[in-house]
């Protein structure tokens, strides 16, 4: 990827917020784990590399936090292409996310037509009806493996809690949150997750894994103080924006699930395209396709990467 540069008063802004990290926790002895991203450069990077604007910024930069929120789902080395295919004006977007920690993607329409100003930041009416798929692919797999829903809420993190319901049957929140100064400038970015994973092993003397009232009843606690603490959580957009640390977060806000953090870890926007990897491309076009390139008026070609917006350009005396 050809980085794009930040301009100096998004970099003036990020002087006064903390570096991009995300925490990986668990919680409630082993049954609930959880990430809290702080992504506000990761967003900015984002935007920059797409030169998007503010209400594509809102769509892409969420589907991009959820992309991070993903990796710590991954078991080993894992990639996955997530598809959000939609009938509104943004069609949908596809993001990528893998194990090793970078995030890339691009939204179908990246210049979204608006009828009238902006008065609230639903995005409903610019997402609407269509489908989600998930394709994971592990090292060693020869295919990708494919999984889709319809989509719901027309809500990305609404949406893709659902999906987690509907094909693993895991209950799952996601919460992301952009803000954005009056120049419309992001100067804060966040997203978080959590999973409550189901007991493991049987209640009974013959294995059996049918729960006795008492323990239905505890679970059913368990769930509801777990989501009422991920509901009172602050903007976390906001949050950042003001210098607000993870661990205040999530020692703050789980302090009764006894959290404890065993990883920090760096999630970027990254890509990993370059020149070399679109020039042998072009190099092994059909014999036809090549010659009429290179009889072309156009020197340099520009080929632009579509999951990062870095554009390469290609003198025709390389070909």
């Amino acid at each position: 990827m050809i980085k794009a540069d930040l301009d100096s008063s998004t970099e003036n802004n990020l002087k006064n917020v903390q570096n991009d990290k995300m925490a990986i926790f668990v919680m409630a002895e082993g049954r609930v784990r959880g990430a809290l991203f702080n992504g506000t450069r990761f967003v900015n990077q984002a935007r920059q590399q797409h030169n998007l604007g503010i209400l594509e910024t809102m769509i892409f930069g969420q589907a991009a936090l959820c992309g991070a929120l993903l990796i710590p789902t991954m078991k080993g080395k894992e990639h996955l292409t997530w598809r959000y295919d939609c009938d509104g004006p943004a069609k949908g977007f596809s993001i990528e996310a893998d194990s090793s920690g970078f995030v890339r993607g691009y939204l179908f329409n990246d210049k979204i037509p608006l009828d009238k100003p902006l008065d609230s930041w639903d995005l409903k009416p610019f997402l609407g009806n269509g489908t989600m798929t998930m394709s994971t692919i592990h090292e060693g797999d020869k295919f990708a493996r494919d999984s889709s829903v319809e989509i719901l809420y027309q809500n990305i993190t609404k949406d893709l809690a659902w999906f987690f319901q509907q094909s693993e049957q895991i209950q799952t929140a996601f919460n992301t949150s952009i803000f954005m100064n009056t120049k419309g400038e992001v100067t804060g970015a966040g997203g978080m997750f959590l999973q409550i994973l189901p007991e493991t092993g049987g209640n009974k003397k013959d294995g059996s894994n049918k729960e006795s009232a008492s323990n239905q009843k505890k679970n059913e606690e368990l769930i509801t103080n777990v989501e009422n603490a991920f509901s009172a959580a602050p903007s976390l957009g906001k949050w950042f924006s003001e210098n607000g640390t993870l661990d205040d977060i999530i020692f703050g806000l789980f302090e009764e699930f006894k959290p404890s953090v065993p990883v920090y870890r760096d999630i970027i926007f990254d890509c990993p395209c370059n020149k070399d990897f679109y020039l042998n491309y072009i190099k092994h076009l059909p014999q036809n396709d090549l010659t009429e390139i290179k009889n072309g008026k156009i020197n340099p070609l520009e080929i632009v990467c579509r999951n990062c917006g870095s554009v390469y350009k290609i003198p025709l005396e390389e070909l």
